[in-house]
């Protein structure tokens, strides 16, 4: 497919096939003009370059070919994408040691609207990871599925109704190719599925440096049902939703292999792609020879997974019966008793018949869990403290690296003119230090320039939008006509934009309507609004708030100040969070885990206006936005409240400061808050600073403990096995003895002693534990171990002299497993507390 449209580019004009397959072109632009010359009207409205070439006719190519100044663009353009592969990125130039290679899962990237693999703000997230990965030379390749239908695209019928249509994938018209093997053919993968094999073949989108395989189902091979596996995103029925994470996880891991790739870390970017473990741990069984048990020892060290999720109630989880159904042959192969292998994905104390959860299956077969935002950290751990009873809650294995944004994805062309002058065109390549010094420097004028030209670019974005959006509908020319008008581009302009459900809020807006009115139909300060949203197509409440607003912005005196544009997506986002002024966000706490529009209006000069949730109560501050509700949950925290906060927020301080004008006509308090936002906020929530902390905190340790454990036939994780077995079958003859606590000068001296029965005492660690007092205060401190108790098989004294001014009654000992290779408790979790 490739080489046939390849085949008609005329002689020079070959290499237009591999920058248009070069997804890099979605934030680096310096192609544009080449797909512009090609065919203007085409690039306008497809904004895809493997469409321009393939409709785009001879007779222009030849011209081109003729054309000495179209030659030496291209000529430019390859040399600027060979520098950007081959010279050294960051990663690579730290001095630090080398990144390991990441295999990244995830069940929808949202890399570009021309390969529609997504439907919200997880696919988006990934596609930000990938190119963040390649633009810091972070060695990955991602896998993830290939729809025969993209995610359900939206119109509002006259009534305000939202309907779903669901345009074809057709494979030749992406940018995507055929993934080839080692034998140069198009590579297939098989899965033994219940009485039959399925044939899965693999395309391959790159994204700069990073590759990303795609599977698909639809293969002539395959019954028909087995076709439609991958056919849409998120299917309801639950079978067809278990085969799609089994093709993605055990399908992709095997892709990996074929192609010769050896990740030492699998990223699970949510539990959809957790049986991804369960295949690597397959794969080292059968080459190093080793049995499941240790297989799984061995690989899990090198196993992340992030999780987005804040209710317990949207993990993934699927009757055990089909599990049961689908894992019989697998679980014969890895010689595992099936019921054994369930139970992976049930709860602790649950029974046989429970469903299987793919969250606890991530947590199982993953030595490092993290959440996307601090306040989603303790969401999870909250939410996950039922499998590791008894621990404290704050003990619980879940980390937090918060979300952030790949900041040349989302930048207007004002933005990123402003932004290289003041900081150079390799500012989001690296360390960011130098960005937070230079963008201090421009002027309140060019910042109030800045903003006004991406007012200006909204507004006439969204009235073309809603021209078309108009015409669609079947209106007549004038109602159509009138599009033009809408929206000033002069006019604070608000911003809301979301998946439009219940616990976002969406309407909180819309709470008091008249009050509303007020405030949009001021002649002395005008304020306008531009919302966009979807809802899921089975959400009968997200589409009732739809509906809402399309009914409110038909009113007459609202329609040249209040727009809802259809069919939100990646492009739209574009265009919003480029131009305006505030981005208003109002999820019910603590559901949004991360949240990551509000993020990316500030390399664009905007400011938030958010709920204190997900990140933005990380990032708020009263000098760079505004907050609504408490940083903590409270009986007053009700909706009627927020609302009147909301209000109040607007009309007492965003729009008198915005139109607050010195004799030059400039907002200098306004823009004294951008200039904090884009130095404080915009690097700090850029992907860059979260793949750095990926690859510090948890990348880089993981491959290291995987090769640690994988090394020498695998004999760490033997021993590690060894460890857990004894632990399991002695733990219940540990008890303790007396326990003396004595008063020392600067705090207590505790002494305890401890029967170990059959436990070797090296194989656990003893501590003294004390609930924190605050987030830097120690909760435990290691006792040692002292003389053997007389007269007593395996009993010990253990001792520790702790400085404190706390009472004594705040101390306990307690037995936690110990092996300086295993991670606890997500390992083990067993826990023995004082006084038995």
């Amino acid at each position: 497919m490739t080489s046939f449209f390849a085949s008609r580019l005329p002689p020079g004009l070959e290499a237009l096939a591999d920058l248009a397959l070069d997804l890099r072109w979605t934030w680096n632009h310096a192609t544009d003009g080449l797909w512009e010359a090609l065919s203007a009207d085409i690039w306008a409205r497809t904004r895809n370059p493997w469409l321009v070439l393939q409709a785009v006719s001879q007779r222009r190519l030849e011209q081109l070919a003729q054309d000495e100044a179209f030659r030496k663009r291209l000529t430019a353009a390859v040399d600027e994408r060979r520098d950007y592969l081959e010279k050294p990125a960051w990663f690579e130039r730290s001095g630090a040691a080398p990144a390991p290679l990441v295999a990244y899962f995830c069940l929808e990237y949202g890399i570009a609207e021309a390969l529609p693999l997504y439907s919200g703000g997880l696919g988006v997230l990934a596609g930000d990871t990938l190119k963040s990965a390649s633009d810091l030379g972070l060695p990955m390749v991602a896998v993830g599925l290939l729809y025969q239908q993209g995610y359900a695209r939206q119109m509002l019928d006259s009534a305000g109704a939202q309907q779903e249509f669901y345009p074809a994938n057709v494979p030749g018209d992406l940018p995507i190719a055929p993934a080839l093997g080692a034998d140069g053919e198009w590579l297939s993968v098989q899965l033994h599925l219940p009485g039959r094999d399925a044939t899965l073949r693999v395309w391959r989108a790159q994204i700069g440096r990073v590759p990303l395989l795609l599977l698909d189902s639809n293969h002539p091979f395959n019954s028909p049902a087995d076709r439609g596996i991958t056919n849409t995103l998120y299917p309801a029925a639950p079978e067809a939703r278990f085969l799609q994470e089994i093709v993605l996880g055990i399908g992709g891991w095997r892709a990996l292999m074929a192609l010769g790739h050896q990740p030492e870390v699998c990223h699970l970017n949510e539990g959809h792609a957790a049986l991804a473990t369960l295949e690597r741990a397959r794969s080292f069984m059968h080459s190093a020879k080793v049995g499941f048990a240790e297989a799984l020892w061995a690989t899990r060290a090198g196993n992340v997974f992030t999780t987005h999720t804040s209710v317990a109630a949207a993990f993934d989880s699927f009757p055990i019966e089909l599990v049961r159904k689908y894992g019989r042959v697998y679980a014969q192969d890895i010689g595992v008793n099936e019921d054994a292998l369930a139970s992976l994905g049930q709860p602790l104390q649950g029974s046989p018949s429970d469903p299987f959860n793919m969250t606890y299956f991530a947590l199982r077969s993953c030595a490092a869990v993290n959440g996307v935002s601090r306040v989603h950290g303790d969401v999870s751990r909250q939410l996950f403290s039922s499998l590791f009873p008894r621990w404290p809650q704050h003990e619980v294995p879940v980390r937090h690296i918060t979300n952030g944004v790949h900041v040349p994805g989302w930048d207007s062309p004002a933005a990123d003119r402003v932004w290289t002058e003041t900081c150079g065109k390799g500012r989001w390549r690296g360390d960011l230090a130098a960005v937070v010094c230079d963008i201090q420097q421009v002027a309140d004028h060019a910042l109030w320039k800045l903003v006004g030209d991406e007012r200006l670019e909204l507004v006439a974005q969204v009235r073309r939008r809603l021209a078309r959006q108009l015409g669609q509908r079947g209106l007549d020319a004038a109602t159509v006509e009138a599009a033009a008008h809408v929206l000033d581009p002069n006019a604070l302009t608000l911003g809301l934009a979301r998946r439009f459900t219940a616990y976002k809020r969406p309407n909180l807006l819309l709470t008091d309507p008249a009050r509303l009115v007020r405030l949009l139909t001021s002649t002395e300060r005008p304020v306008q609004l531009v919302v966009a949203g979807k809802a899921h197509p089975q959400d009968a409440e997200g589409k009732r708030l739809i509906r809402a607003w399309s009914e409110f912005v038909q009113r007459p005196e609202l329609r040249a100040c209040v727009v809802f544009v259809e069919d939100y997506d990646i492009n739209l986002a574009q265009c919003l969070v480029q131009g305006v002024d505030v981005w208003i966000n109002t999820p019910r706490r603590p559901w949004e885990a991360c949240g990551t529009s509000g993020m990316k209006v500030l390399v664009n000069g905007g400011l938030n206006l958010s709920t204190l949730d997900g990140w933005w109560q990380e990032a708020y501050s009263a000098d760079v936005g505004w907050a609504i509700g408490a940083e903590r949950e409270s009986a007053a925290a009700t909706d009627a409240a927020e609302a009147e906060q909301l209000y109040g927020l607007l009309e007492q301080e965003v729009v008198p400061l915005f139109y607050e004008r010195d004799s030059e006509g400039i907002p200098r308090r306004w823009l004294a808050r951008v200039r904090r936002s884009l130095v404080s906020l915009a690097p700090q929530y850029s992907s860059n600073r979260m793949i750095d902390e990926y690859v510090d905190a948890i990348y880089r340790p993981a491959a290291a403990a995987c090769m640690r454990r994988c090394a020498d036939g695998a004999r760490a994780a033997s021993d590690l096995l060894r460890w857990q077995q004894t632990l399991a079958t002695g733990w219940h003859q540990i008890r303790f003895g007396k326990l003396d606590i004595d008063r020392t000068a600067d705090g207590w001296h505790l002494h305890v002693q401890l029967y170990l029965g059959e436990v070797p005492a090296d194989a656990v660690a003893v501590q003294v534990y004390a609930e924190p007092r605050n987030t830097t205060e120690p909760s435990h401190w290691s006792m040692q171990r002292g003389l053997p108790i007389d007269g007593a098989l395996n009993a010990w004294s253990y001792e520790i002299t702790v400085a404190t001014d706390r009472p004594a009654t705040d101390f306990t000992p307690r037995v936690l497993p110990y092996h300086e290779q295993a991670a606890v408790p997500i390992e083990n979790n067993l826990i023995r507390w004082w006084p038995n």
